[in-house]
């Protein structure tokens, strides 16, 4: 048994049974293990941000992680923008990185770089596995790595590690450290803010915390002491929809955050980060809660934050049967007609939302008011890229579908940032994917007109204007999208999107709208 054998059977003992995949030369015997192993589902990617964007969607959705195979310093480079957005949601990911034989290295051979140092800033556990006999406990060391928060870890294949032999698999499993208990006497101090506040509460909620049972948890400690409930800005997993309590999303634009934020003298974190905004801005600040408020954390990412929340709840004397505050039924709004609009797609996605459908939400600029409309919609999860680098929706949704099968995945996603994963389409129709991914097709970075003024430039001239539009030539995503294998078609409608809408939703498999807005 070779090396490239016993790293896959670790992670097989593990119940790491997805590789998302785009190997080189380095990575042969690595993928001829994985040949020697059904029960590992490889998925192969036509670029490495498909590849860790889709690892990404799929941990979302399991809390499990998936191994990514990337080819040496340069395949790794290309997929770190979305191991960076996986970092910032927090998920568990096993990238293993395939290099030059361990004697060949001196030689400086044209793919030869410093594995470490590029990993080092996206990964919280590296290791570079020294021969053979290091294969197994490297392997398991990656997993109890990817499973402690934040986890991401990086484990680098030398080829000569993994054609070597490596003797047999160790029976034991990885086992991650217990994670750590949230503290009782955080949670009497914050229950003591709570009733010294007077009703000028909020609370972050993030992660497990953002969970339909804990959401329930916070709906009654809110409905009872008059404490808001807010998401952060970008959101890595909630559980949206009819009957569930819905908190705020704080906005993105840095006046509408601070004025939501104006009157909160105490801001509970609950498994969040403190919100600031997301760029610094002339005369303006980076902290978006106002000047004297006292932020305080109940529980941290990787502690236990329905238990944190359930305590919290008892030291204020909620009780268990508190009502809570739930959406009940979509706003008496009248449906969308003639000319297509962002505002107009969202009404539609969110009326005909499948339940338990898992949205995938990379529209940017345009999709803003679904979240809201979301809390009225079947129940779904809801997902968004959580780093600020753009190119995640298309692979999120891979990952998602492949975590969910029988569930249908939307992906609201804008047409500029689809263009830097658009790749993916191909892999959800090698794979058959259950996903529709609905195209914002504005063609321009709307966002980046928005910042120009946010800086302070209120004039754009033909070299800036060439730098944030979609146009000459406009992008073709029907075209595109058949290209890889994908039936597609164009909407500039609402009446003509609501019929693509509902025919997509009536069956299974991938399908493209190319929304014209």
């Amino acid at each position: 048994m070779n090396g490239a054998d016993v790293l896959c059977d670790v992670l097989l003992a593990n119940d790491v049974n997805v590789c998302f995949a785009n190997p080189g030369t380095s990575e042969m015997h690595f993928v001829a293990a994985l040949d020697r192993k059904p029960e590992m589902r490889c998925v192969l990617g036509l670029f490495e941000g498909v590849v860790t964007g889709a690892a990404d969607g799929y941990a979302r959705m399991t809390d499990r992680p998936a191994a990514t195979l990337l080819h040496t310093g340069p395949g790794l480079a290309n997929g770190l923008a979305n191991i960076h957005n996986a970092r910032r949601a927090r998920v568990p990911m096993i990238n293993i990185v395939g290099d030059h034989a361990s004697y060949h290295l001196p030689l400086d051979a044209p793919l030869t770089s410093d594995i470490e140092t590029l990993a080092a800033p996206m990964s919280n556990w590296v290791r570079r596995i020294s021969g053979p006999a290091d294969v197994a406990p490297s392997a398991q060391a990656a997993v109890r790595a990817s499973l402690t928060p934040p986890g991401i870890a990086t484990l680098i294949l030398p080829a000569d590690a993994a054609w070597g032999g490596a003797g047999p698999v160790p029976s034991a499993r990885a086992v991650p450290a217990p994670p750590p208990a949230f503290d009782m006497d955080v949670v009497r101090k914050i229950a003591e803010a709570v009733r010294a506040s007077h009703g000028r509460v909020g609370m972050v909620l993030r992660g497990r915390a953002a969970r339909q049972d804990a959401l329930e948890i916070a709906g009654r400690i809110s409905a009872a002491l008059d404490v808001r409930l807010f998401s952060e800005v970008l959101v890595a997993r909630m559980q949206r929809g009819r009957g569930r309590v819905a908190p705020t999303r704080i906005p993105y634009p840095i006046d509408a955050a601070r004025a939501l934020l104006a009157d909160i003298d105490v801001l509970i974190l609950v498994g969040a980060k403190e919100p600031v905004a997301f760029f610094a801005y002339p005369g303006k600040p980076g902290r978006l809660v106002c000047e004297g408020c006292e932020v305080m954390t109940l529980a941290e990412h990787g502690e236990d934050l329905e238990a944190a929340l359930a305590a919290l709840g008892d030291e204020l004397g909620v009780k268990p049967l508190q009502p809570v505050s739930v959406a009940t039924a979509f706003p008496d709004e009248p449906a969308p007609r003639g000319t297509l609009t962002d505002d107009a797609i969202a009404v539609s996605v969110a009326r005909k939302l499948p339940e338990n459908a898992i949205v995938c939400d990379e529209a940017v600029t345009s999709a803003r008011r679904y979240f809201a409309l979301s809390a009225f919609a079947a129940p779904h999860d809801y997902m968004m890229g959580t780093g600020g680098s753009i190119g995640g929706g298309i692979p999120m949704a891979i990952g998602a579908a492949i975590a969910c099968p029988g569930r249908k995945v939307i992906n609201l996603e804008a047409d500029g940032s689809g263009m830097y994963t658009v790749q993916g389409l191909w892999t959800q129709a090698r794979e058959k994917l259950d996903v529709v991914t609905i195209v914002f097709s504005n063609r321009t970075y709307a966002i980046l007109h928005a910042e120009m003024r946010n800086v302070g430039v209120n004039a754009i001239g033909e070299n800036a204007r060439r730098m944030l539009d979609l146009d000459q030539p406009i992008l073709d995503w029907v075209s595109l999208a058949n290209g890889m294998g994908l039936e597609a078609a164009r909407a500039d409608t609402c009446e003509r999107f609501e019929a693509l809408l509902d025919s997509a939703l009536s069956r299974p498999g991938p399908f493209l709208i190319e929304a014209m807005v």
